[in-house]
């Protein structure tokens, strides 16, 4: 098959998903507990993405860890995203390098 079918069935899944909840929910959900699920989806989602990509982003699940710790410290002291992001890859690379030498 060629590349350009290729594309367009993509094209044609990726609007069916977008249009099939707009065609399905013409009306405003009232459903108190259904629009509190729907709320947290995006949040679920991300995560459920993320997580997984952390810790087998470093080949070392010790070293994902420390930079994960501490990342989750930074962003609780309301650091900027970007020195979150920076100061957690520094740690665990420097983890990667420190970690060798204490293993018995």
């Amino acid at each position: 098959m060629s590349l350009a079918v290729y594309i367009a069935v993509m094209a044609g899944v990726t609007y069916l998903i977008r249009m099939i909840p707009f065609a399905a929910f013409r009306k405003q959900i009232k459903s108190r507990f259904f629009r509190s699920f729907l709320y947290y989806v995006p949040y679920a989602v991300l995560t459920a993405m993320t997580v997984p990509a952390i810790f087998y982003s470093t080949g070392s699940v010790a070293t994902a860890a420390f930079g994960t710790a501490v990342a989750l410290v930074l962003a609780y002291m309301d650091m900027p995203l970007i020195v979150v992001a920076l100061a957690a890859s520094a740690a665990a690379l420097a983890a990667g390098w420190i970690l060798p030498f204490l293993r018995f």
